[in-house]
């Protein structure tokens, strides 16, 4: 498992309940308590294979809850109607590509990589799937 550096303020279980009240979303347990206990933050192990043909990336950072740089309430907002329904970005690369997690339905808990300036033929045509849960991919990086 990679460690991380992260500066951001420690965030509370409320802090979190009232982020998924506030943007009408439930996170998946693993990923709550990746922010309880980092709230976001740089990976020490960033790279992951996105797919034969993709090649690799980077995590460049983990987005956090509060007052911070990397907001993911404000990155919410941003790519709300950019990327698909369903998902909210977790973190991103240095191509300023997202890292993207499922908050509903079949894509529940699943990360995926989503390519933000290549347009989709078909829906999801530029995401890839990374991983079947957040800690799996977290587990991934090397």
């Amino acid at each position: 498992m990679t460690k991380m550096h992260s500066e951001n303020p420690k965030i509370s279980l409320q802090d979190i309940k009232q982020f998924e009240q506030e943007y009408e979303i439930v996170l998946p347990k693993q990923y709550v308590e990746f922010l309880l206990e980092y709230n976001g933050g740089f990976p020490q192990e960033s790279g992951f294979k996105i797919s034969d043909d993709e090649g690799e990336s980077l995590v460049n950072k983990y987005y956090g809850i509060g007052d911070i740089k990397s907001n993911l309430g404000k990155v919410f907002e941003i790519l709300d109607g950019e990327i698909p329904e369903g998902f909210i970005s977790i973190a991103n690369d240095p191509a300023g590509n997202e890292i993207l997690l499922g908050v509903s339905g079949e894509y529940q808990g699943k990360v995926y990589f989503w390519i933000h300036d290549r347009v989709p033929e078909e829906e999801m045509d530029n995401m890839f799937i990374l991983a079947d849960s957040f800690s799996e991919l977290f587990d991934k990086l090397y």
